[in-house]
């Protein structure tokens, strides 16, 4: 039942010594503003780093061309490695190989055009994997498939970007575009969660590329998704990839020159498991930062049962029982650190809106946030802090002997 009268008495104690309440309020309040501004700050780092992966699926590993720097069998180190479309159909019978794709890009002539609009951008030349790869979202149209592949038609899948330079509004689904002056259908446009950059580009068969621009069986890159392999196995892949074009091309495997293998996995991981270990370290300075409050609190609450020793002997032998005193001082102690502890919540939380709305995004740091329930742990933390604050003190009341008590000077 609510007791009216004894949360008059608290907030009479409390307006007594208003100095005494704020400075104490204060070092809870102050704790719980910089536990949730570090956690907002550590999600921010962590949301931009997600976003950089946005580019690709996280589950990726990309094979690029090098140069070998190791004798090997009567080869002479500074050999170009080439890949062919033997590698791209070796590579694809390797076991947890989800989607692959072959990849070269147009740099020399990257003009296109429609009718009188004309523009330059970048020009990829892949299998119908690589929109798997890139995580593409095509939303008018299609991306590449299987079919353009097998019969070398000359279709493109352009960017939005694309799109909006040479269409200008009008819908671009069967019209022609010349790619280096060679006429390709358009049959799809896509969204690409990379940015700009990205919407900037164009899709052309690889098969179709490979012959118009006589680029015979050449490739650039191998990109491909591991499906649900672990990190582990990613790196067993990496292994058998390595062997596999080693064996090919005749380097030594232990080159790491002569291909490199980026391993979006395992640096995917990586990174999630540093902003882990980074929330726990937070963690473990706000709630020192919120102790250390606490403990202010639990000092003060000490000195309020001092000055209050009289007032509870004449309480206990008027038979107040020791449960209503270390209640009286439980309620104080926790309305304190939950109120002043509220109060740093809502600033914490404010100060972030206003730093996501106003800070530019950047590469490696993108709208700082606390979702709800670290909010409500961090409620929960101030209550339990609270109550462990005041218990002592109450304690330590409700052992006071009345006779002892009206003694006290």
């Amino acid at each position: 039942m609510f007791d009216l009268d004894k949360w008059q008495e608290i907030f009479s104690t409390i307006s007594k010594n208003k100095l005494r309440t704020f400075l104490t309020g204060f070092s809870v309040a102050w704790g719980i503003f910089m536990l949730i501004v570090l956690l907002g700050s550590g999600y921010g780092l962590e949301n931009g780093v997600r976003v950089e992966f946005e580019d690709d699926a996280t589950n990726t590993l990309w094979v690029n061309q090098g140069v070998t720097s190791m004798a090997y069998k009567g080869y002479k180190p500074g050999r170009f490695i080439r890949f062919t479309n033997d590698d791209y159909d070796n590579t694809k019978k390797i076991k947890d190989v989800e989607y692959i794709s072959g990849r070269f890009t147009i740099w020399e002539n990257n003009t296109l055009s429609y009718k009188n609009e004309f523009g330059s951008f970048d020009i990829f030349c892949t299998h119908p994997a690589y929109g798997k790869v890139e995580s593409l979202n095509p939303f008018k149209g299609r991306f590449l498939n299987a079919v353009d592949i097998a019969e070398n038609r000359k279709v493109a899948s352009i960017g939005k970007l694309v799109d909006e330079a040479l269409f200008k509004g009008e819908d671009p689904l069967g019209k022609y575009i010349r790619v280096a002056g060679i006429p390709f259908e358009v049959v799809g446009v896509f969204e690409d969660p990379g940015g700009d950059r990205d919407m900037s580009r164009i899709y052309i068969p690889i098969s179709t590329a490979q012959m118009v621009f006589n680029r015979g069986n050449r490739l650039g890159t191998m990109s491909m998704t591991i499906g649900d392999a672990s990190v582990e196995r990613s790196k067993e892949m990496e292994e058998e990839i390595r062997n596999e074009l080693a064996q090919k091309h005749h380097f030594n495997p232990e080159d790491k020159r002569a291909i490199h293998i980026w391993n979006n996995m395992e640096q995917y991981t990586q990174f999630m498991t540093l902003f882990a270990n980074i929330r726990l370290f937070i963690w473990v300075i706000g709630i020192g930062t919120i102790i250390a409050g606490i403990v202010g609190v639990s000092n003060i609450m000490m000195i309020v049962v001092k000055e209050r020793t009289k007032e509870i002997g004449i309480r206990k032998s008027m038979g107040a029982t020791p449960g209503s005193i270390i209640s009286l001082i439980l309620q104080e102690s926790i309305l304190i650190t939950a109120f002043a502890g509220y109060i740093g919540l809502v600033l914490g939380v404010g100060l972030l809106e206003v730093v996501s709305k106003n800070l530019p995004e950047t590469d490696y740091f993108s709208n700082p946030e606390v979702n709800i329930s670290v909010a409500l742990l961090a409620t929960l933390v101030l209550v339990v802090a609270g109550a462990l604050a005041g218990f002592v003190p109450a304690r330590k009341a409700a052992s006071v002997k009345p006779v002892v008590a009206l003694r006290d000077e």
